[in-house]
């Protein structure tokens, strides 16, 4: 069965992720129509596909030959495809502005689960080759984890990036993708966030947090810290490539391990130092295609990916209010 999709701005992951990934798995995905704010991007894409290019998200979503919607980019846009698909009956695969304002998000919720349609929300890092690696180590050789180290580093935006978010959204957005990462690593919900902002201008430049994760039966007790921010200036050229950090260090039970994002992973035990590299393994674009496409296809519908995003904004909510009241915030599960 082929999923008849439509396409909602193609934005700066377009080339790298989405575009090969619907190549690669023609037989489940059909592009049917393209709608992107530059036209001539739109043009581009749906001659490749043999698709139709069109004026507006209203008028893809409405066309009768059109399962899925694919919403690719942050925009100006905000939530209108979204609850535009909801009211067309299609199902929504969303790359676009992980900003849900808890306080805001429960009448979205409602909309899509009003619908009964299938949505997902795309989380690159759970996916990534060395994610899923490393959730296997954990399970095998490294035991559980103990403490989480985990930061992204922003480098200047290209100015697509600049059109389509504020340097405010693009550090939030971050931040729910880390929080949501280090979630899916421990495999539980912290119990409390503190954290301290770092800002010489505003938005903020800088923001780290520490989330304290309870122990539970045989799980210990975790720590994960994370940081993220834009603290290199992009005039300094020879600083923003130099010695970057992992992405992610996490020491368990029995061993170590360091990750690069997608596709390395180095882990130390106490039989030494092991090196995997998984680039023969499926791309992130892929994985996430194809989970949506189990989706949209299976009897089973799911919210997770909806309920894990809210979760995440409401984690970094309560750690924007630690920052300003300088103790630590009480999680509710």
């Amino acid at each position: 069965m082929k999923l008849r999709i439509g396409l909602i701005g193609l934005g700066e992951t377009w080339q790298t992720r989405h575009r090969p990934a619907i190549r690669m798995l023609h037989d489940r995905f059909d592009v049917r129509a393209v709608y992107s704010p530059v036209s001539k991007l739109a043009e581009n894409a749906a001659a490749e596909f043999q698709a139709d290019p069109v004026d507006g998200f209203q008028a893809l979503v409405s066309r009768c030959d059109i399962d899925a919607v694919f919403v690719l980019q942050r925009s100006w846009l905000g939530w209108l495809p979204m609850l535009a698909a909801c009211e067309a009956g299609k199902a929504i695969y969303w790359a676009g502005d992980l900003d849900f304002d808890p306080s805001e998000a429960e009448p979205i919720r409602e909309a899509i689960d009003r619908s009964g349609i299938a949505f997902m929300t795309e989380l690159p890092k759970r996916f990534a080759p060395a994610t899923l690696r490393l959730k296997e180590l954990i399970a095998t050789r490294l035991g559980p984890p103990r403490l989480v180290f985990c930061h992204r580093r922003i480098h200047s935006e290209t100015a697509s990036q600049k059109q389509a978010c504020s340097h405010d959204n693009l550090l939030h957005h971050e931040l729910i993708e880390l929080i949501d990462w280090c979630r899916y690593v421990v495999g539980r919900e912290p119990a409390t966030v503190v954290s301290t902002g770092l800002s010489h201008a505003t938005p903020a430049d800088y923001e780290c947090m520490s989330l304290q994760f309870a122990a539970q039966q045989t799980q210990p007790a975790v720590t994960a810290q994370i940081s993220c921010g834009s603290y290199i200036r992009p005039t300094w050229h020879e600083a923003v490539s130099f010695r970057p950090p992992s992405a992610m260090q996490i020491c368990c039970e029995r061993g170590v391990a360091f990750i690069d994002l997608p596709s390395t992973l180095v882990w130390f035990d106490d039989a030494g130092r092991h090196l995997e590299s998984l680039e023969t393994e499926l791309p992130v674009g892929q994985q996430l295609l194809t989970q949506f496409y189990r989706a949209v296809t299976s009897l089973v519908r799911n919210m997770s990916d909806l309920d894990d995003v809210c979760r995440s904004a409401s984690i970094l909510a309560a750690a924007r209010d630690s920052s300003r009241s300088g103790i630590r915030i009480g999680l509710d599960d």
